[in-house]
């Protein structure tokens, strides 16, 4: 089995989270960053990995499961600011699941990640109260993905390739 780990990571919160699945893969196996994949042909399942922008996938991520995992088996995983049982983050996840068509889906992580300073300060500056508000999960969310989150992606990588027949 050949499987490719891809990620779009701004902050390094979903690098660190692509890198302990990579880490945890006993196949054939690649890790590139999202803007360096042309095509998911010759893998047989791949594992993508994004943040959280306003509630949806990041555009370019969305773009590239929009445009080239059609008729591909993928596990995603997804960081976001919000604390893992807020209850918009079933939302978040219901939205990355509205952006794969035609694809099997066969596994869905999600941890917290770091919500950078500078975003914070914007959302605190915000006219929208539901902005302000999350700006005060920033300190919140300092050192995460932490070692348990990364050791769930991990074992989350595992299930995934055993489930697909690779173990």
């Amino acid at each position: 089995m050949k499987v490719l780990v891809a990620y779009l990571s701004q902050t390094g919160n979903t690098r660190r989270v692509a890198e302990a699945i990579y880490g945890a893969i006993d196949a054939q196996k690649e890790i590139k960053p999202l803007s360096e994949v042309q095509s998911l042909e010759g893998y047989d399942l791949a594992f993508i990995g994004f943040p959280i922008h306003a509630s949806n996938p990041a555009g370019e991520a969305k773009a590239f499961l929009e445009d080239k995992a059609r008729g591909k088996r993928v596990a995603l995983f997804v960081t976001h600011a919000a604390p893992e049982d807020h209850e918009e983050v079933r939302g978040y996840l219901e939205n990355c699941r509205c952006s794969l068509n035609d694809v099997q889906l066969v596994g869905m992580f999600d941890c917290q990640g770091e919500l950078a300073q500078a975003v914070i300060d914007l959302l605190a500056r915000s006219d929208n109260p539901k902005h302000r508000q999350f700006a005060e999960y920033g300190p919140q969310t300092k050192g995460q993905p932490d070692d348990t989150c990364l050791e769930r992606a991990r074992e989350f990588a595992r299930r995934v390739m055993e489930e697909c027949g690779a173990s």
